[in-house]
């Protein structure tokens, strides 16, 4: 058994299943990620240039109105804070860090179960060669204090009303989707 095939990673596995009987049209993403959980490989790592984990943000008001979006600096567009997980396998945590330090919010709470999947292409930077993103996304909750700190990793961060987000063509595709999975839980 490969040595990251352990207890640590049986709460993934458990969410992944989850989120597979809520969402079958997922059926694809929810298989890949099963299948990167079992490579011999640490797939927390970025190191692992053949794909790896990732945490997201999907970032709300307090109203569940709007959502918090960041500028992004490398990749130059609107995207959800977000990063690598860094060997951390709770990828609940890793999305509510991100969003903290992203952000500069306080007070945030993330929901235990995962809210979205998405899985896209990074393309090649400098030494870093091109690879897989399997991003795994929670819905992070802000509290009444929406003062955000723009931070080393963005040009910009803004609220933006959710509804806006998802009839928005200019949009990220998986931005698109959740701000439509959001609206369509009301």
């Amino acid at each position: 058994m490969p040595a990251h095939r352990d207890t640590r990673f049986d709460r993934l596995r458990a969410l992944l299943q989850a989120f597979a009987v809520r969402h079958p049209q997922d059926a694809a993403l929810v298989h890949a990620c099963r299948a990167l959980l079992d490579d011999a490989q640490d797939p927390f790592r970025r190191e692992r240039l053949a794909g790896h984990f990732t945490g997201s943000a999907w970032l709300v008001s307090a109203d569940g109105e709007r959502t918090l979006l960041t500028h992004h600096r490398k990749l130059d567009r609107w995207l959800q804070p977000g990063g690598h997980a860094d060997g951390d396998a709770d990828l609940a945590r890793v999305a509510l860090t991100e969003a903290t330090e992203e952000s500069g919010l306080n007070g945030l709470s993330v929901d235990p179960d995962i809210f979205d999947l998405d899985r896209h292409w990074i393309p090649e930077r400098g030494d870093v060669p091109g690879h897989w993103h399997h991003d795994v996304r929670f819905v992070v909750r802000a509290g009444d204090d929406e003062v955000f700190v723009v931070g080393d990793e963005s040009h910009a961060l803004a609220w933006r009303r959710v509804k806006d987000v998802a009839d928005d063509e200019t949009m990220d595709d998986s931005l698109r989707r959740m701000a439509r999975r959001w609206l369509a839980r009301a």
